[in-house]
């Protein structure tokens, strides 16, 4: 198994930026894929962005195109999306997720990933 821990959500204006990143432990982190999802308030969880196990690939939800990098340090065990350009709409509990199976590919299927964190809250006022 792997433990994920997410961080640096919080509150920021819409235009603003904010940076989450999420610490892995527990199992050799280079070999799996990781993905970042979002849950609005109200809404099912999404998609926002995946990245291969070691960084070649990424891909993107398209409401986010543009505005969000998916990136990962595998000497520190740790991925991160850093956003910009932030909405109200981006307002949600955001979580990373480890795909074990699939370290060559993304999958933007909930139920692909293996092991997920507590999640981060981000808020964007207007």
């Amino acid at each position: 198994q792997v433990q994920l821990q997410e961080s640096g959500g919080g509150l920021v204006q819409a235009g603003g930026s904010l940076r989450l990143s999420c610490a892995a432990s527990g199992r050799t982190f280079s070999n799996y894929a990781m993905g970042w999802f979002r849950q609005p308030p109200g809404k099912e969880r999404e998609f926002v962005a995946g990245i291969t196990w070691n960084g070649a690939i990424t891909y993107y939800a398209d409401s986010v195109k543009g505005r969000f990098t998916i990136s990962r340090d595998n000497a520190k065990n740790t991925v991160y999306l850093q956003m910009n350009s932030l909405k109200p709409e981006d307002t949600a509990v955001y979580y990373c997720a480890a795909d074990f199976g699939r370290g060559v590919i993304i999958t933007t299927a909930e139920s692909a990933y293996d092991s997920w964190g507590q999640g981060t809250q981000v808020t964007v006022s207007s």
